[in-house]
């Protein structure tokens, strides 16, 4: 017999956990959440998503100092105090780990600082952290362990030379020089945070261009900031070599037809992606399985292969997001709570937090050319925007994907700051099925940023107030 009995046990306490608990405590279901941290948030709150906003918000704010002499302002040389730097970002992770520790208070949901693994599929075997053991009996359970960084064999953590992005986060101190494998989101907007406190940093890539999967014509405005803040970017390259010496980390690279080439950085950060925490849950004893990649196999209810569990976030597929999985969480609960719903974003968006920030939703103009779907491709240069240029950042774009014979909005890149706030528009109207002249007709306030969606819009008429094209592009 379990010790405890409860509706729904949450496993993992990150932004599908808490979330997945959250909605089912306001709909009336007992429920235990289950994580070790003493309040929710997960790797998001407390080693991914917050504290590199937080310093990716700092870092922002010594560029644009610097960029302010263009404008009849100076400010000296910013000074660098690296432990009032990471006091304040551990102040951000704490107050809103608290806060979401007072919610859980005031939703009388029971929190259980343990692991847990299964016994079958209806009771869960937890530990804590002085290894007492408890069994949890449930009527369902959410898995929302999220994921973890992966790891390359040449590259071990050691603890002080080879970091992972929580290492990075920890910000013990500026490298001097910096490595950073991997192109990605989490690869570039750490090294910019390093390079903006005064790092060396290069970037290998061992594909051609940097950002796969997102719009080329957004990453090349980033692309074209970094290779002016990174000492290098190398694309077509990897790592052949790495070896720990007492002075730093002798790395060799080789690239596509050239001599391998040597050299020592002081620290060296991989950031190579994730994988699902997937293991170690005797999902077995549930029946609940995983797929060729290594994700908990789900439906459209986030239900597993295991009727009384259900999977969301990270653990049960691409993309891993966190706004991904706080979406699913309500997917799920509703199931469970006997409502007849089923998981069918329009759109799901995607923002690398650099400088500029670069977002997309729904369909990509890559995406369309692989797939042979017709579609017009409008582009509104930040240029042609009064906000824009008053801000000094003309460096930026707005670019719609539209169905040529509907109009109807299909996808939508941005890249410019604030371009994570802006695409939330573009994947509202998505949901809600606008074409361009909805868009078009929708009065914007001005001068904002916002217009260049508007203008976006118009210029698959031939309309657009700022911006000359008089035919719309086919592709």
């Amino acid at each position: 017999m379990a010790e405890i009995n409860t509706q729904l046990a949450v496993i993992g306490a990150g932004p599908g956990g808490y979330a997945a608990a959250f909605l089912a405590a306001d709909m009336g279901l007992t429920v235990t959440l289950i994580d070790p941290a003493e309040n929710p948030g997960g790797v998001c709150l407390y080693r991914g998503c917050i504290p590199s906003k937080a310093l990716l918000h700092i870092a922002r704010l010594i560029h644009e100092t610097a960029d302010s002499e263009a404008w009849g302002v100076s400010f000296g040389k910013p000074k660098i105090d690296i432990d009032r730097m990471r006091q304040w970002k551990m102040d951000v992770v704490n107050g809103l780990t608290n806060g979401l520790g007072r919610l859980v208070t005031q939703r009388k949901i029971t929190h259980i600082r343990s692991s847990a693994v299964f016994s079958d599929d209806q009771t869960l075997s937890l530990t804590d952290a002085d290894g007492k053991i408890s069994t949890l009996g449930f009527e369902n359970a959410i898995l929302a362990t999220g994921s973890r960084s992966s790891e390359i064999a040449m590259f071990p953590t050691d603890g002080d030379r080879i970091w992972n992005s929580k290492r990075a986060l920890d910000l013990e101190t500026v490298p001097t020089t910096l490595l950073v494998v991997g192109g990605g989101y989490i690869g570039l907007e750490l090294g910019s945070v390093y390079a903006a406190l005064g790092s060396e940093v290069t970037v290998v890539e061992m594909l051609p261009h940097l950002l796969d999967g997102a719009d080329r014509d957004l990453v090349r405005f980033l692309s074209k900031t970094l290779t002016d803040r990174f000492k290098a970017i190398l694309l077509n390259t990897t790592v052949a070599t790495a070896k720990i010496q007492k002075n730093g980390v002798k790395v060799t690279f080789q690239g596509k037809d050239e001599k391998p080439q040597t050299q020592l950085f002081q620290r060296v950060l991989v950031a190579v992606g994730r994988r699902p925490n997937a293991t170690g849950l005797a999902l077995e004893k549930a029946g609940v399985s995983l797929d060729e990649n290594g994700f908990v196999q789900t439906d459209n209810r986030c239900r597993t292969t295991a009727a009384t569990v259900f999977a969301i976030g990270d653990v049960a597929g691409q993309p891993m997001l966190a706004h991904k999985a706080a979406y699913e969480a309500r997917i799920a609960v509703e199931n469970i709570a006997g409502k007849n719903v089923i998981a069918d974003p329009a759109a799901i968006p995607a923002v690398v937090f650099t400088d500029p920030e670069v977002a997309w939703t729904g369909l990509t103009e890559g995406a369309a050319k692989s797939k042979g779907t017709a579609v017009a491709v409008t582009r509104f240069p930040w240029a042609a925007s009064g906000r824009a240029v008053t801000l000094g950042r003309s460096d930026g774009l707005t670019k719609l994907i539209i169905d040529p014979e509907t109009e109807r909005l299909l996808g939508a890149g941005i890249v410019g700051p604030g371009a994570g706030e802006l695409i939330a528009e573009a994947t509202l109207a998505l949901e809600m099925g606008a074409n361009a002249t909805d868009v078009g007709l929708t009065i914007h306030p001005h001068p904002t940023l916002s217009e260049t969606f508007k203008e976006a819009a118009d210029i698959f008429h031939g309309t657009a107030t700022h911006y000359y094209r008089p035919k719309r592009t086919m592709k």
